[in-house]
């Protein structure tokens, strides 16, 4: 088992020789990516809807964010999906849009201004709201808004854990992934060299 007592385990872990060089890259370059503040495929006013909706779903200490936004607008920007959907959703981006209208109207219902003006315990109601299936709304017509929800939950999760400093957070090592060489006594006892 792994064992580090330092403040930053697993960017130490990733410098070690317990960890394959294709996957000390992938997570390196996550750890030197910049949070995207200019967005490809949503509006700046979505994007900033959006951030706050990731910022109400996991909340993170200001000295060390993950950036849960930019990814889903990378994703978006570049077409790419996992493959499938349900069948009562729009593509992607399309139910991504549409949630971003479907918050701002269900917070106009309820407290007459738009989701980004809320608090933040008012944009969780809302977004609690949306994952009940309850929100007010036109959008909720086109958009079934408890399924739209767990998908943008998974997604966001999915973002979040996996950065490097969330696993930091949470004390995953699951990145050491280099196999042990085999050991040179078993391979010289059944006449194998190396």
């Amino acid at each position: 088992m792994y064992e580090n007592t330092s403040q930053t385990p697993v960017r130490d872990l990733l410098q070690s020789d317990r960890v394959t060089p294709a996957t000390r890259t992938a997570l390196t370059e996550r750890l030197a990516q910049p949070p995207v503040t200019e967005p490809q495929f949503f509006t700046q006013d979505e994007f900033v809807r959006l951030q706050r909706v990731c910022d109400r779903l996991i909340p993170q200490p200001d000295d060390e964010r993950v950036d849960l936004a930019g990814p889903i607008d990378e994703r978006l920007a570049n077409g790419t999906t996992n493959g499938w959907r349900y069948n009562d959703l729009p593509n992607d981006g399309e139910a991504y849009r549409l949630f971003l209208t479907g918050i701002d109207q269900a917070a106009e219902a309820n407290y007459d201004r738009p989701f980004d003006a809320l608090t933040d315990e008012q944009q969780a109601d809302i977004l609690l709201l949306v994952q009940q299936g309850e929100a007010p709304g036109p959008v909720w017509q086109q958009l079934p808004a408890d399924r739209f929800f767990e998908e943008l939950l998974a997604e966001v999760v999915e973002v979040f854990y996996s950065h490097p400093m969330a696993q930091e957070k949470i004390g995953y090592t699951g990145m050491a992934d280099q196999t042990s060489p085999p050991a040179p006594l078993l391979h010289k006892e059944r006449g194998v060299e190396h």
